[in-house]
């Protein structure tokens, strides 16, 4: 009889452990594992790939911006103004590759226009991102502008893309945004869909500092 109760709590105290083990599987198992790290979410290091962005959106919603006052403007030496690397280190759009050029930013005409932001999704946007950078100036000599510009494949709404740009030195206040950089975009443009300049490259460029892209190219 002895023997018996032995063999029987023997028994009993395998099923248990087994019970218990099968419920640790089942456990970590069904666990949800951690959210995978987009490329729009991390900042691109020194000299980096500029991460991905959702590309164009429909609709769009208005996208959170950083925490007030957590942004900081470089300069150049002559006091054109540059963005916070850190906030705005610039976001792709994923639609426009060196293969897509044709049917994307190198079409004759409409294809910016069709992915850009409605006003009141980026008027919105515009006044947070001035809080991120404490910009506290007009926002009517202001531009919220695209780092790496839809022209140049950056992404429409991603907020790593997107800083509120102060005037240039020397602008009169009060007569509104005046933006040398435009210039520049429109030269890169220019290069890439003349294919004298990768699509990648400009994209670097232009990110790493608007004021250098072109000499830094050999386009000037």
């Amino acid at each position: 009889m002895a023997h018996r109760l032995v063999e029987r709590g023997v028994l009993a105290a395998v099923v248990l452990s087994f019970a218990a083990g099968a419920g640790c599987s089942s456990t970590a198992t069904g666990s949800p594992s951690a959210p995978a790290r987009t490329a729009s979410t991390a900042p691109k290091a020194a000299g980096g790939a500029i991460p991905m962005g959702p590309g164009p959106q429909h609709p769009y919603t208005v996208r959170n911006q950083p925490p007030a006052g957590s942004c900081h403007y470089r300069h150049t030496g002559d006091g054109q103004p540059l963005p916070d690397s850190s906030c705005t280190p610039g976001a792709l759009n994923p639609d426009v590759t060196q293969a897509t050029l044709a049917t994307t930013i190198c079409r004759p005409s409409g294809y910016t226009r069709g992915i850009r932001p409605p006003a009141e999704i980026t008027g919105t946007e515009k006044r947070a991102n001035a809080a991120s950078y404490g910009f506290t100036d007009s926002l009517h000599d202001a531009e919220y502008d695209h780092l790496v510009s839809l022209e140049l494949g950056g992404d429409p709404n991603d907020p790593h893309n997107l800083w509120v740009e102060p005037p240039s030195p020397g602008h009169a206040p009060g007569s509104g945004p005046n933006n040398p950089k435009d210039a520049v975009e429109n030269h890169l443009h220019t290069a890439i869909c003349a294919r004298k300049v990768t699509l990648s490259a400009a994209q670097q460029a232009i990110a790493t500092d608007w004021t250098t892209a072109e000499s830094s190219l050999g386009l000037t």
